[in-house]
């Protein structure tokens, strides 16, 4: 019996060798946050991002937040698609905000009608998950409705480092974006996010917001009301490193998603999610839906003590609507939440990771027909 884990983190080694005289240099210059990696860390990755400006950040959590203070949204609300992560809310409650609730489409993301109805006279911003990697088509109706009604889009693109739609990439679409180098992402940097951005107004004041909101780095003079949100060296060089190897971390995710595609149209009671041609996601998740009936639980439970294959974490299991911290302190749009409440519940992702062999994604179909 083959051992398939959810995830797997995968550094080469000539990485790791390289990490180690780059760790010693920064230990060795004293300078552990906000120096020449982290500076370059930013210049590459919006270089990647095709933005004029990025800000490395402690989280993709914390990148969301400093947009949303940067843009000014405290005392106004902000509709967020409540299939999401619990930070996507979170950072607009924690910047002054009022969270609407919209419902999702078909592919788990924002529905540009669901938003239509969803928008409040104090709406000031939109934000747009790209789950799983994939950047939604429909952001091209979100985009002119946001441009009818003068609100400011923001991706959250924790999930879609280096994906595309129709040529653009993920993190250029809005007026700010958000990314996550949490462990688990296609490009790690252990801990980290990082904004990116076009707007040099915006740009300039997260720099302030991430370094406890103050006016310069060597003075002491606090103009606006910032935290701890700074990336260390340490995090900015494997970050570094992560992004030389991003194309080739994304070539290998969709060689296995292929394989799954091509092998769940012979498994009945499963239906992948399908991606249109325009659609290049990293694939930082491989979606599939459960036919009704399939108890998920049941069947996580089967793989993996029967045939050793873990399937990866939902996007997401649990609506945010229905998180116990979010009653009372959010509002739902009109039109309710269903369609996300039954794709949260019926869908599955299939493990992806750098390094799996055409072998183990052939075991995991063969197992997942099985279980089923």
């Amino acid at each position: 019996m083959m051992q398939i884990p959810a995830a797997r983190i995968h550094f080469a080694e000539e990485d790791r060798r390289e990490l180690v005289r780059r760790f010693d240099e920064i230990l060795e210059s004293g300078q552990l946050t906000l120096g020449k990696y982290g500076r370059e860390f930013e210049s590459e990755f919006a270089r990647c991002a095709g933005t004029e400006y990025a800000v490395a950040v402690s989280s993709g959590t914390s990148a969301l937040e400093i947009i949303l203070r940067a843009l000014d949204i405290e005392g106004w609300s902000v509709v967020v698609p409540t299939n999401t992560f619990f930070a996507t809310a979170a950072s607009v409650v924690h910047a002054g905000g009022r969270v609407i609730f919209a419902d999702v489409g078909d592919n788990l993301c924002l529905d540009a009608e669901a938003l239509r109805r969803a928008i409040a006279p104090d709406t000031r911003a939109v934000i747009v998950v790209h789950i799983g990697g994939a950047i939604p088509p429909q952001i091209a109706e979100i985009e002119e409705i946001c441009r009818e009604r003068g609100l400011f889009l923001v991706e959250d693109a924790a999930h879609a480092h280096g994906s595309t739609l129709d040529g653009r990439r993920a993190g250029a679409l809005g007026k700010a974006a958000a990314f996550s180098f949490y462990p688990t992402k296609v490009l790690t940097s252990a801990e980290g996010g990082m904004i990116t951005t076009d707007d040099e107004g915006l740009y300039q004041r997260a720099t302030v917001f991430r370094d406890q909101g103050k006016a310069g780095f060597h003075g002491n003079v606090h103009v606006e009301m910032g935290y701890n949100w700074r990336m260390s060296e340490l995090h900015a060089a494997v970050g570094l490193a992560q992004l030389a190897r991003l194309e080739g971390a994304i070539a290998e995710r969709r060689r296995i998603a292929r394989i799954y595609d091509q092998g769940l149209g012979e498994i009945g009671g499963v239906t992948p999610l399908a991606l249109p041609a325009e659609v290049g996601s990293n694939y930082y998740k491989y979606v599939a839906f459960l036919a009704d009936g399939i108890d998920r639980a049941s069947l996580k439970g089967r793989l993996k003590e029967g045939y050793g294959v873990s399937l990866s974490g939902e996007v997401y299991e649990l609506p945010c609507h229905l998180q116990p911290i979010f009653k009372g302190r959010c509002h739902v749009g009109g039109g309710g939440l269903a369609r996300a409440e039954d794709l949260c519940r019926r869908h599955i992702c299939l493990p992806v990771f750098v390094g799996m062999t055409e072998e183990q994604a052939g075991y995991v179909l063969d197992s997942l027909k099985e279980a089923l």
